[in-house]
């Protein structure tokens, strides 16, 4: 009996602290106005929808494809 308990203990612990991870590198910056790649006004839905954006759509997948190691 005690195992079950100390193996859900360890599962609770282990969920606590990937929630507390999460909440970490959640972005809390407000978002740019303007595209630091190209210079274009970022539309406000994206800047509301993607909080701390710093990229318009399109610059941000070109990064992220860069990121990954693919070339465009």
């Amino acid at each position: 009996m005690q195992d079950q308990i100390d193996k859900a203990n360890e599962l609770a612990e282990k969920e606590r602290e990937f929630a507390l991870a999460k909440l970490r590198n959640k972005p809390t910056a407000c978002s740019l106005t303007h595209c630091q790649d190209c210079d274009e006004v970022i539309p406000e839905a994206r800047r509301k929808h993607a909080m701390g954006c710093t990229r318009c759509i399109d610059c941000q997948q070109i990064y992220e494809h860069k990121a990954k190691g693919y070339r465009k």
